[in-house]
């Protein structure tokens, strides 16, 4: 496999992966973007954790879809946490202008 077969195969992929995003969009409510991972949610939990002087975010997702194009099912079913240090970035409600970011100072 040449390198441009390989170029033209992860286009291909992500393509399609924005195509299944634009498709399930609508059913979520909520956006949440970490340093690794997109999700899209119907359910977050997000709590600030001060552990002997360091500060983590726990966020809880249930019913997510995850923007992951390696993955094989990107629906979530099952309770998923994800935990971040100071990297977090935001979690979003769909229609709001402004994301609600967690103090961490």
């Amino acid at each position: 496999m040449s390198s441009e077969d390989l170029e033209e195969y992860e286009s291909d992929v992500e393509l399609q992966l924005y195509r299944e995003y634009r498709d399930v969009c609508p059913m979520f409510r909520f956006v949440v973007e970490t340093e690794r991972r997109f999700y899209l949610a119907n359910e977050v939990d997000q709590r600030v954790v001060d552990d002997d002087g360091r500060t983590r975010v726990e966020i809880d997702l249930r019913d997510a879809w995850v923007w992951d194009m390696y993955r094989q099912n990107r629906f979530v079913t099952c309770p998923c946490r994800h935990v971040q240090g100071r990297q977090h970035r935001r979690v979003a409600q769909r229609g709001i202008a402004t994301p609600v970011t967690p103090a961490i100072d």
